[in-house]
């Protein structure tokens, strides 16, 4: 039985994403590998595997890294802790964190130096809340659902202020920040969204073709929090979700009486996985939905410029 594949638009890579790819390729390119990445640069365990073949070393914590070696950190973000253990071993740092998770370290500081509790809406152990709570570590509580709300112990309710991983899923994230304000009224948020453009632009991509799927295929590793994100939300709709690395993942009994696939593919996904597996379902039409066209660009940090 052939298939109708609608694919979703935007998907695949953000502009966060390629920025800090390009960071490590330019560094590579113009500096003697090794380069050491702490964490991976970006969730996706193919964009890893490339680049490690070209001389990235991609490792957990500094201690893995030689004093004095160029260092690159991931899109994700750090905490002023490991900035500090960076510069006290001379490490030559380039840091890759995503504006717009910079853009959350920034609040967080500034929340916290006012006197305010902050509360963090976010997935407990992803890298980015690790470094987000990390900047005011004393001041800060994280919450992963509406239900967590109730147990926050909170010095003064009258001084609470929210903030959030760029990565959740935006109707979920809108359920907790309506239990913060019935708990504490006086709550406080940050002035434009914390959620950032390219998350909501796929969630809502995806939304206009959930419901006539029979199947959603979300190309992504299991670590991507908006990749996973993705794949609940069209579970949320009612329509059977997989996430995939790429077409090898696809199992036969999915496909079984299905007539539409949609497909769709998280920020840190390289957009010819998606072409390969179009190409795999060898479908009767491809539909390209297009919700938003994405035209938002960062330019590189300096020190990946002086590479250049």
């Amino acid at each position: 039985m052939q298939v109708k594949v609608l694919l979703a638009s935007p998907r695949s890579f953000c502009a966060g994403v390629e920025r800090a790819i390009e960071i490590v390729e330019e560094v590579l390119r113009h500096r003697k590998p090794p380069v050491y990445v702490r964490k991976q640069i970006v969730h996706n365990k193919h964009v890893v595997a490339d680049l490690a073949t070209r001389g990235a070393v991609f490792v957990d914590e500094l201690d893995a890294v030689p004093d004095g070696a160029t260092v690159v950190f991931s899109a994700h973000g750090v905490s002023p802790a490991v900035r500090e253990e960076a510069e006290r071993r001379q490490l030559d740092v380039i840091d890759a964190t995503c504006p717009l998770v910079t853009k959350v370290h920034t609040e967080a500081r500034r929340f916290a130096g006012r006197g305010d509790t902050v509360v963090l809406v976010g997935h407990a152990g992803h890298e980015e809340v690790e470094g987000t709570l990390g900047e005011a570590p004393d001041r800060t509580v994280l919450v992963e659902s509406a239900e967590d709300v109730a147990s926050l112990d909170i010095p003064d309710p009258s001084r609470v202020s929210y903030l959030m991983q760029t990565t959740l899923a935006v109707d979920e994230a809108a359920e907790v920040v309506s239990a913060l304000r019935a708990r504490f009224p006086d709550l406080r948020g940050p002035a434009s969204d914390d959620i950032c453009y390219a998350t909501t632009n796929r969630q809502n991509a995806l939304h206009a073709i959930a419901d006539e799927a029979d199947l959603v295929l979300v190309v992504g590793s299991t670590n991507s929090s908006n990749s996973v994100r993705l794949v609940e939300l069209a579970q949320r709709h009612g329509t059977p979700a997989y996430l995939i690395d790429d077409v090898s993942d696809i199992k036969a009994r999915w496909l079984e009486g299905v007539r539409v696939i949609g497909i769709t593919a998280g920020a840190s996904a390289p957009p010819g996985l998606v072409d390969e597996v179009v190409a795999a379902l060898n479908p009767i039409s491809v539909e390209n939905r297009e919700t938003v066209t994405e035209t938002i660009q960062f330019t590189l940090p300096p020190a990946a410029r002086r590479s250049s």
